[in-house]
């Protein structure tokens, strides 16, 4: 029987590329054996350390961490409502942490107690973006020099570019139209493959800023241009709308970053709505309902394409590859380039060579954190002002 037992627990905050991060760090009673995990909900980080700090470390505390499945299954009910991305990313945070602290404990890294590699390396894809669709056509170019084989092009960020005339008096805000951003987006991939060509996969992120019926239209008209897929084309409140979208159009389409529970995905991926799961790992909770959700879409012909943006620290981008060398049914993986100062803050970090993210075969999640370091780039509690998304006419609009 195992005598190890949960010492302690505690949140680590730091930002050093300015996104705010949130790691969690499990403390056992064996000297020296710790876990890290992400719990990273940039816009809310206070009140996921608060979670962290004042309800999940004394539920802990004492706790034999081997025993991950019990844990993660009685601290999601322990708060009786459940389920929402500040409380899943404080548990998600806890997750990985067991699962690295099983790992090093095993001696082996994380996709072995998964069942092992079925890929050596994960294929990624990175962000193109520009003011115009010569920039975009030059840092599509310099990602291929690279050996990056799937890029996601955007003209002017989400929502495309910003041509909107408003009101007298209209609120601030991060404006921007939806019909000028729809018309833009056939040009810009019409573009992209008379200069690129078909072998070269593209990716476009609506990031649920179209109505869906125009949705549906965009779907259709990109289908000449062969996208690996569109995501997310509608909010969650609108889903209802995908079987419009699928009925109507063969573009393949990823959807679910802004999901918080595995069951949001069910009816899409056993009605054969979906091509992809575009999943925030932290935000459902870690890497224990991540797998079992992969396996759910591997029944189904659905592939994984797990979140990956800045917001998510360095720990969640290597749980995400463990994931990733595991499943059967990977589809790709996004990619958040880790700087050198991250890097230093996080001795570790996987690495990319050639279009490929590889994981660094220590035991566990195979990397740490410098908490010194990390001291010196403090988290800051300023929302991002993309998160306050504007139509032309000043009201709200879905970031």
């Amino acid at each position: 029987m195992s005598t190890i037992t949960i010492r302690d627990v505690r949140t680590i905050l730091t930002a050093p590329e300015g996104i705010n991060l949130v790691v969690v760090k499990v403390e056992t009673s064996e000297p020296g054996l710790y876990g890290l995990g992400c719990a990273t909900f940039t816009q809310r980080y206070l009140a996921v350390a608060t979670a962290i700090e004042d309800y999940l470390k004394p539920f802990l505390i004492g706790k034999d961490p081997q025993r991950i499945e019990d844990i993660w299954q009685t601290a999601m009910v322990s708060s009786y409502w459940r389920n929402g991305p500040v409380l899943n990313n404080a548990l998600s945070g806890v997750d990985m942490a067991l699962w690295d602290i099983k790992g090093k404990l095993a001696g082996q890294p994380v996709y072995q107690l998964l069942g092992g590699k079925c890929r050596e390396a994960a294929a990624i894809y990175r962000h193109a973006d520009g003011r115009d669709l010569a920039e975009i056509e030059e840092n599509v170019a310099a990602f291929m020099e690279q050996g990056i084989r799937y890029i996601r092009c955007q003209w002017g960020g989400y929502g495309g570019r910003n041509d909107c005339v408003t009101p007298e008096g209209a609120l601030p805000g991060a404006y921007f139209h939806p019909d000028a951003y729809a018309r833009s987006v056939p040009k810009l991939f019409d573009r992209m493959r008379e200069r690129f060509g078909f072998e070269l996969e593209l990716l476009h992120d609506v990031h649920e800023r179209l109505a869906p019926i125009e949705a549906v239209r965009l779907a259709k008209q990109l289908e000449p241009y062969r996208l690996f897929f569109l995501e997310d084309p509608l909010p969650p409140e609108q889903l209802d709308a995908i079987r419009m979208i699928r009925a109507q159009s063969a573009t393949p389409i990823a959807m679910g970053e802004l999901f918080v529970h595995p069951r949001e995905w069910v009816p899409l991926i056993s009605g054969g709505l979906i091509d992809f799961i575009r999943v925030h790992v932290s935000a459902i909770g870690g890497i224990t309902p991540a797998r079992k959700l992969a396996v759910l879409s591997e029944s189904f012909g659905v592939r994984t394409a797990w979140h990956g943006p800045g917001d998510v620290s360095p720990v969640g981008h290597a749980a995400n590859l463990h994931l990733d060398l595991n499943a059967v049914n990977f589809g790709i993986q996004e990619w958040y380039e880790l700087t050198d100062r991250l890097r230093e803050v996080f001795p570790g970090c996987p690495t990319v060579r050639n279009g490929y993210a590889y994981v660094n075969e220590a035991p566990g999640l195979g990397i740490d954190i410098d908490e010194k370091l990390a001291a010196k780039y403090p988290c800051r509690n300023e929302l991002p002002e993309w998160t306050l998304a504007r139509l032309p006419d000043g009201g709200p609009g879905r970031p």
